[in-house]
């Protein structure tokens, strides 16, 4: 039987309701091809049943004290921890990834967990004593209401814990829209979260496409949207939640460069452009899509990247000795397909073509969405696979003489996500760090995804807002800051008169 995935909203599963306008979409086991799941895609009326789920849920949840949010966020935890497999399971059926990189998917999204659990501490305010005679000030942060995240699949259970779980801890309720491409894992989150005793309608799970999306960015009690995914889509939910009066962060795309100098260990290097380019085929916003060899070492750099390669076994996510797996859908296999088999044309070298890949010791998986890994060299910067964020197994590798030439190629980009330098000069390390237009840096690190207590972000075409996700600028964006000055008179002193004059500290 086939599968179904229904919205979760007020603290339990809810269908679609009888003569709305809402519907159902498939989800594909990308390894097999097959249809194992359908969704419901909400219409209107389900969103704005979860959000006045949400809303309701607020009156109290809002005003809740640390100590209830913390122990009950320390609660979710443990249940996170025990049902690690199953979340990893999840994923790997629908989005198609590795069963070992799903199981680091969900480590990841833990971190943000554990920041959630410490909120005590990021919601400490500042307190300013006798700042005049008899006078104090304080400063505090307070929760928004009721706000949404809007999340992409390929991280469909370690991206929504970048939001919710934080944005929870400081009192607000939230309304999640996950990817309905592989929808299961966010729907587990919600339920393991109410098994913690997250209060009903603290957490709501509603799915669907640019109906949901663009209800969400409406919503006049939505107060704030966080959103991670393509560049385009990004722009739109940042002007259009905007426009509505909502405070917005919404990551974009990427084309994540890797430079390479001169002295550089050329076999550390190979190790992390493979591992950074390929894995989880591609499909991250992390992903180094873009190599770019300084000097005479391009041509060293490429036969060992090509060497290694050509040894990652590709198969279903359940196998164990699977290192990658398929692609999201067919259609997107197409397209990242169309970057390879049109590259020589536009001026590159194709070292490796990964079109055409079949898997050959899985014949259940003969219509499953498979590529393989494709090395193109000497790309032009104006040429398509250069230019596009193609989110698959496509490396393209850059020939410049000189530094400078690189960190000017890296700095032209639209894009700035995250880079990465390989060097052994720690000289150029810091001058790299110092000058590179982007919002995460590695020094020797291909995919400098930032720990939970520090931000992740990207600049330029790759961030729309002030805020980061997670981090100190998580914390920041789902509260708004008050300052409460107070003065209690002296019993002993009579009234203090009337006085036009600008309020003087004294």
């Amino acid at each position: 039987m086939t599968k179904i995935v229904n919205h979760w909203i007020g603290g339990k599963p809810v269908e679609n309701a009888a003569g709305a306008s809402g519907t159902y979409g498939p989800v594909t086991d990308p390894a097999t091809g097959a249809v194992t799941t359908k969704v419901a895609f909400a219409s209107v009326e389900e969103v704005d049943a979860a959000v006045a789920a949400a809303k309701d849920a607020y009156a109290s949840w809002g005003t809740s004290s640390l100590a209830k949010r913390s122990a009950i966020l320390f609660a979710f935890r443990a249940l996170l921890d025990a049902h690690r497999d199953e979340i990893a399971a999840l994923i790997t059926a629908e989005h198609g990834k590795v069963h070992s990189d799903a199981l680091g998917e969900v480590a990841r999204g833990l971190e943000i967990v554990d920041l959630a659990c410490g909120i005590t501490v990021q919601l400490k305010g500042e307190l300013s004593t006798e700042v005049a005679s008899r006078v104090d000030v304080a400063s505090i942060r307070q929760p928004l209401g009721v706000v949404a995240g809007i999340t992409p699949f390929n991280f469909p259970a370690m991206v929504p814990m970048w939001m919710f779980p934080l944005a929870i801890a400081c009192g607000n309720t939230f309304v999640l829209k996950p990817s309905e491409k592989d929808p299961s894992a966010a729907v587990r989150l919600a339920e393991l979260f109410a098994q913690a005793g997250l209060p009903d309608g603290v957490l709501n799970v509603v799915h669907g496409d640019k109906v949901a999306v663009d209800r969400l960015l409406e919503h006049p009690d939505v107060k704030a949207v966080s959103f991670v995914g393509s560049t385009p889509i990004a722009r739109y939910i940042h002007t259009t939640a905007s426009a509505n009066g909502k405070r917005v962060q919404a990551l974009g795309g990427a084309k994540n460069h890797m430079l390479v100098l001169p002295d550089a260990d050329l076999d550390a290097a190979a190790d992390a452009a493979v591992s950074a380019a390929y894995g989880s085929a591609g499909e991250r916003c992390m992903a180094i899509s873009a190599v770019v060899a300084v000097g005479a070492i391009g041509d060293e750099l490429v036969a060992k990247i090509r060497e290694r390669a050509e040894q990652i076994k590709i198969g279903p996510g359940n196998d164990p000795a699977s290192e990658m797996g398929p692609l999201i859908t067919a259609a997107h296999r197409d397209k990242v397909a169309s970057y390879v088999t049109g590259a020589a044309a536009q001026g590159s070298e194709v070292v490796l073509d990964g079109t055409g890949y079949t898997v050959e010791d899985h014949p259940e998986c003969a219509d499953g969405h498979w590529i393989g890994l494709s090395l193109l060299d000497k790309v032009p910067t104006d040429s398509d696979a250069y230019r596009d964020e193609i989110f698959g197994p496509v490396l393209c590798v850059l020939r410049v003489d000189t530094y400078d030439e690189g960190v000017a190629l890296i700095n032209s980009s639209p894009f700035g996500n995250g880079t990465a330098i390989f060097t052994r000069d720690g000289g150029a390390a810091r001058r790299f760090q110092l000058e590179i237009e982007a919002g995460m840096v590695g020094v020797n690190v291909p995919i400098p995804v930032p720990v939970g207590y520090h931000s992740f972000g990207g600049w330029k075409d790759s961030l729309f807002g002030d805020h980061h996700i997670y981090g100190n600028d998580g914390t920041h964006f789902y509260t708004r800051g008050k300052v409460v000055t107070t003065r209690w008179p002296d019993p002993s002193e009579g009234p203090a008169g009337v006085d036009l004059g600008f309020p003087r500290n004294h």
